[in-house]
């Protein structure tokens, strides 16, 4: 392969790469895939080195030529479509090559996957909540509140993925916002416990897979990247109690 021909093969390489880290996969599936897809398309050597927000890969050709590419991760979020596809196209790399072109049109296709019905993630939010606080003690009344407030939730995630809010900021807003709602849902009689609609709530959004995650990284070598990502997660986790705080503490923890 000619010199540019390399360069645009390894910044595909890293597009899949990014791809699969910034949809939640672990530090070792991202570092093997980069690996796996370098082989393929005929460099000799590849190191990777992956944290949580950046990815380093140094290539070398057949004729001891050295390539390095940088790539900054500024978002990381949950999509296990997004990195199913991701895999099934590695392995299909690995298997046979594709045409520099074919590759970057459908990184370009995974990029743009649809999110799916419009209605699935509210829902999602309806009934994650909902069960939760029945799940914890409340009454059906509560579990009704919580699904309510959940709504407040979801529109509060959406608009500060619109702004481009940072995620501890986003989640002491969503926490505090939830917090308000369930207080109003009390306070109009919707739902008799405060606390559990609180926690029905809360529970969309602690960092579970983001931490068991980090904790799978540290078990299989990658501890900086499973201490950075165990540390954004317990940073996550005292953001909602923060959130919450400033408004049970504000409205004196009564409803």
């Amino acid at each position: 392969m000619q010199q540019q021909e390399q360069e645009q093969t390894l910044c595909a390489i890293l597009d899949a790469g990014e791809l699969l880290l910034t949809a939640g996969a672990e530090i070792a599936r991202v570092e093997d895939t980069i690996r796996r897809l370098a082989l393929a398309y005929g460099f000799v050597r590849a190191d990777v080195l992956t944290i949580t927000a950046s990815m380093v890969v140094t290539v070398q050709t057949a004729d001891r030529a050295v390539l390095t590419h940088t790539r900054r991760i500024t978002r990381r979020e949950t999509d296990m479509r997004r990195i199913e596809a991701v895999n099934a196209l590695s392995r299909a790399v690995c298997a046979a090559p594709l045409p520099l072109p074919e590759l970057v049109c459908r990184l370009d296709e995974i990029r743009a996957m649809p999110a799916g019905p419009v209605w699935r993630k509210p829902a999602a939010y309806l009934l994650v909540a909902g069960s939760f606080a029945v799940f914890f003690g409340g009454s059906w009344r509560d579990g009704l509140a919580a699904m309510l407030c959940s709504l407040v939730l979801y529109v509060i995630g959406r608009a500060g993925d619109k702004l481009g809010l940072q995620q501890i900021v986003l989640t002491v807003a969503s926490a505090a916002a939830v917090s308000l709602a369930a207080v109003a849902a009390v306070k109009i009689g919707l739902g008799q416990g405060l606390d559990y609609i609180i926690i029905g709530n809360i529970m969309l959004l602690i960092p579970g897979i983001s931490l068991v995650t980090s904790l799978r990284d540290m078990i299989v070598g990658d501890t900086i990247s499973g201490l950075l990502g165990t540390s954004e997660a317990l940073l996550r986790a005292l953001a909602i109690a923060a959130g919450c705080a400033l408004v049970l503490m504000r409205l004196g923890g009564a409803a």
